[in-house]
């Protein structure tokens, strides 16, 4: 074969392609093509140019071009899709074992992602909404497209207030909805509007807590156990209390029926407020759902929600559902218009919900998540039935319980595997922490109960017991990247047996480049 040398530029991306060298002229185009890949320089998602199109460019037969095309498609470099023309795969190389770096600082990218919080994008029901979108920009009256309200438009507050007294047992009017960009922002307009301080769940996300902090709203912890929240603990002092009601986040489980009567008793007698976060209410696989506990008494209890987990965090759409008296105050820290979320995207979710298409994907989703939740249970069960699986009964994740001491090291293990995990402490209220390691709430406790500790201002230590896990969200990877994200943590959990009473060795560090 003759020696040839030819470059041309991907089209769209500005990237040279540099084909050089004797051989197969196929050969080398699949290998400049894979080389672009594997450095980075065509990024996951990045089309091709036709192949009519780039054999003219580099001045090759179109059949060696749509060749290299199939063989690359066929070894999972390229992903061909009808009508979307050939674009690079979202895993674009072949699993290769990850070389273990000293600290888990060096791993720049994880791999795989068992991080909880996120559905995966790619199911994101793009032709149902895009449908939505056309018969709600259709429909629209004029004073949709002027300044916005700061209730937020009045077709999703009426959707909202249907489809959650239908699936959540939620009692309120539309007047009572007040739309916002997500949990967080509604968490920072009652912080403004309620003042502090709040007591929170031991286990909850650090960033509700920090979020608070920064709107001068302190925390303190309630203990959990596996019946929720421990809300015996909350006292007169507390303004509010944030609860995760329908799934304790992340331990999992329901706050038990005794205990829902018992927060809202609190709330009317002390005036307090109940903050009831609905984050993945819609999702339920082994038991029927659990109703709101704004039902109870929707003039003492804020459901706060999004469509976060149901659709995407891209949307930031979220609502409160308020007592009475709150409404005023509430629109009014929002400020006179609304600066958040697009009123076109309002109407677009409005019509999805009243289309049906938000139930159907709803139950799409909570079938494709229990399919995940049984492939960790069994894998685990498989590979390290020495491990317990707890939180599996809803929600996007669940708990793996560890032995003690272990879960350091464990997260340790799976960033030298490359993939991205959270452990259970990395959720634990610092108070709590603090009081479940530290002899002074023992102390306390001894000498005089739950209430002289609750009154030092610290958790009760037999309350808040120092738990290891990991906290694995199987809702994030795409299909095809699941199974190996399983197999990744299974290596990376600790052997049966008690813990090491020595360090383990350093990993050996990766070898020196070539």
């Amino acid at each position: 074969m003759d020696s040839w040398v030819n470059s041309a530029e991907i089209l769209g991306s500005d990237l040279p392609l540099e084909l050089s060298g004797t051989g197969n002229r196929r050969a080398l185009l699949m290998d400049a093509l894979r080389e672009a890949v594997r450095s980075g320089r065509l990024a996951p998602g990045t089309r091709l140019p036709p192949y009519r199109s780039l054999a003219a460019d580099l001045g090759l037969a179109r059949n060696t071009v749509a060749d290299a095309y199939a063989e690359l498609v066929a070894e999972g470099w390229l992903a061909a899709r009808q009508g979307s023309g050939t674009r690079v795969a979202e895993r674009a190389a072949p699993v290769t074992p990850v070389h273990r770096p000293r600290t888990p600082e060096r791993v720049a990218r994880p791999v795989h992602d068992l991080v909880q919080g996120q559905p995966d994008p790619s199911v994101f029901p793009r032709t149902a909404w895009l449908a939505s979108a056309r018969r709600a920009l259709a429909a629209a009256p004029d004073d949709a497209f002027g300044p916005g309200d700061p209730h937020g438009r009045p077709e999703l507050r009426r959707a909202l207030a249907g489809y959650l007294a239908r699936v959540r047992g939620v009692r309120a009017a539309p007047d009572r909805i007040v739309l916002c960009s997500g949990a967080a922002h509604g968490l920072r307009l009652l912080a403004e509007v309620v003042g502090g301080p709040w007591a929170a769940e031991a286990y909850g996300l650090p960033f509700h807590r920090e979020l608070l902090a920064s709107h001068g709203v302190g925390t303190r912890p309630l203990g959990v156990d596996a019946d929720g929240a421990r809300v015996d603990g909350l006292t007169r002092r507390d303004r509010a209390v944030l609860l995760t009601p329908a799934h304790q986040f992340p331990t999992g489980g329901p706050l038990h029926p005794a205990r829902r009567a018992a927060v809202v008793d609190w709330a009317r007698s002390t005036g307090g407020l109940v903050v009831e976060d609905d984050y993945d209410g819609e999702f339920r696989y082994d038991r029927q759902p659990v109703g709101a506990v704004q039902g109870l008494d929707p003039e003492h209890v804020v459901l706060v929600g999004s469509v976060s987990k149901s659709l995407s965090p891209a949307l930031r759409i979220g609502w409160m559902v308020l007592p009475q008296r709150l409404v005023a105050p509430v629109v009014a820290a929002k400020g006179e218009r609304e600066p958040f979320s697009s009123a076109t995207e309002q109407l677009t979710l409005a019509d999805f919900i009243e289309s049906g298409a938000y139930d159907r994907q709803v139950r799409r989703m909570r079938q494709r998540h229990r399919r995940r939740r049984d492939q960790l249970v069994a894998a685990l069960h498989a590979r390290a039935p020495h491990v317990r699986v707890t939180g599996i009964a809803a929600g996007l994740h669940a708990v793996v319980e560890l032995p003690p001491g272990t879960e350091r090291s464990a997260v340790r293990a799976a960033a030298w595997q490359g993939l991205a995990v959270e452990g259970l402490g990395d959720y634990l209220h610092p108070g709590a922490e603090h009081a479940s390691r530290g002899p002074r709430a023992s102390r306390a406790h001894r000498a005089g109960g739950a209430d002289a500790v609750r009154a030092a201002g610290t958790a009760d230590a037999s309350l808040v017991p120092h738990r290891d896990g990991l906290v694995v969200g199987y809702a994030t990877p795409a299909e095809s990247a699941y199974p190996e994200a399983l197999e990744a943590l299974c290596r990376s959990l600790p052997p049966a047996g008690p813990p090491a009473t020595t360090p383990a060795p350093a990993p050996p560090p990766p070898p020196a480049a070539p």
